[in-house]
């Protein structure tokens, strides 16, 4: 066996990172539905705020890591780097799925339309189609060094699409809120301290999926430069 050969051992600092995460969902579902009081105009559905923002704080997160790795990848043309970049590209795009969803379910309620094109929901938009395109070309693309270095730059240009939507409402008007910047009509004291944890576990949350699919991504790596080694030495068949 090569000595790169992964190993099925969890880290036991993944342990700790996925029991605190475990704890910080827990005490914001918590918080979400005990403490934080019904918004009297929205009622329940207001709640989907707590996750929605969450969500889009991550898709932030997962789309920024994907951009760094992959111009590191660019620089170093190190296998790593490229794992975390692709394990970043799915999480971050597993939450603009999720803010895509929780968003036009707040939108009926409050606007009374699922879909408007408000400058954030349409750069939002565009943002999780420039990293699915991403995601798309890796998984399709053969997985060559001129594949991963289109896709890595790809990711890069992404990443400038991420400031256009955080300050899209500030920058053009638009219907969707800005109510947690200076601007906003606030949040009640219960509803901060929600909005805080649900943060707080959606960071260990994103943490947790990246570094688990990353290691799953190096992983694969290794085994696919076993099975070269392997085929080096004459020890596969021809197919």
């Amino acid at each position: 066996m090569s000595r790169n050969a992964p190993t099925g051992r969890p880290h036991v600092l993944w342990l700790a990172l996925a029991g605190a995460t475990s704890v910080a969902l827990l005490a914001s579902l918590y918080v979400i539905f005990f403490v934080a009081p019904v918004e009297l105009q929205m009622g329940i559905v207001q709640k989907i705020f707590y996750f929605h923002v969450p969500s889009a704080y991550a898709m932030y997160v997962g789309y920024a890591i994907c951009a760094v790795c992959s111009a590191v990848y660019l620089i170093k043309r190190k296998e790593a780097w490229d794992a975390w970049a692709v394990a970043s590209a799915e999480v971050g795009t597993l939450f603009c799925m999720i803010v895509l969803i929780t968003g036009p379910l707040w939108a009926r309620k409050a606007w009374g339309v699922w879909w408007t094109w408000d400058p954030r929901l349409t750069t939002t938009l565009l943002a999780g189609m420039i990293f699915a395109a991403y995601l798309a070309l890796r998984s399709f693309g053969g997985g060559g060094l001129a594949e991963r270095r289109f896709a890595a730059g790809l990711a890069i240009v992404g990443l400038l699409d991420l400031p256009i939507v955080h300050f899209s409402v500030q920058r053009w008007r638009g219907q969707h809120p800005t109510v947690i910047t200076n601007k906003g009509g606030g949040l009640q004291g219960d509803m901060v301290t929600a909005l805080l944890v649900s943060l707080l576990a959606f960071t260990l949350l994103v943490a947790l999926l990246v570094w688990t699919r990353a290691k799953i991504e190096r992983d694969r790596q290794r085994v696919a430069e076993a099975e070269v080694e392997a085929a080096q030495r004459g020890l596969l068949e021809d197919s």
